[in-house]
């Protein structure tokens, strides 16, 4: 009976850790209510190569934030692999990451896959941030990932 209490003690107080990390990770993602993307399909970008809005009838939640698919297969590869279609920086602008280190709003549409990444920018009233990225990519995403790692320490 000792041993059955304890293991129920052990398993609450790690689900409550678990639930915890998650509500704090997706308290620094770019969420419209829980849905990541503004309700863009991550895994579009990489398997059509473009931006296509994803259904509320084909979600799927990992770790505390929300995907829309287009299609159930792109839902089943997210489900397989849910870390090599999630963005980076949370869904927030890469340029203004490793630029300032501030999360900026993104237009869904405007993205770029570097090295099996899904990288969204900010593109509004003539600025186009996925052009200044280009410039100095590489030590932007440098600067960028140090800067992300701040909020999810």
């Amino acid at each position: 009976m000792k041993k059955q209490i304890i293991l129920l003690l052990v398993a609450l107080v790690s689900f409550t850790a678990f639930a915890q990390g998650e509500a704090r990770r997706a308290a620094q993602f770019n969420l419209d209510g829980k849905v990541a993307i503004q309700g863009y399909d991550p895994v579009a970008y990489f398997k059509q190569g473009k931006a296509a809005k994803g259904k509320k009838e084909l979600a799927a939640a990992y770790e505390g934030v929300t995907y829309y698919f287009s299609t159930a297969t792109n839902k089943e590869a997210f489900a397989k692999n849910p870390l090599g279609y999630e963005p980076q920086y949370g869904g927030w602008c890469a340029y203004a990451m490793g630029s300032n280190g501030e999360k900026v709003e993104i237009n869904p549409e405007t993205f770029k896959i570097v090295e099996g990444k899904l990288y969204l920018f900010y593109n509004a009233y003539f600025n186009n941030t996925l052009k200044s990225w280009n410039k100095e990519e590489a030590t932007l995403k440098a600067k960028a990932d140090a800067n992300w790692k701040k909020f999810i320490k």
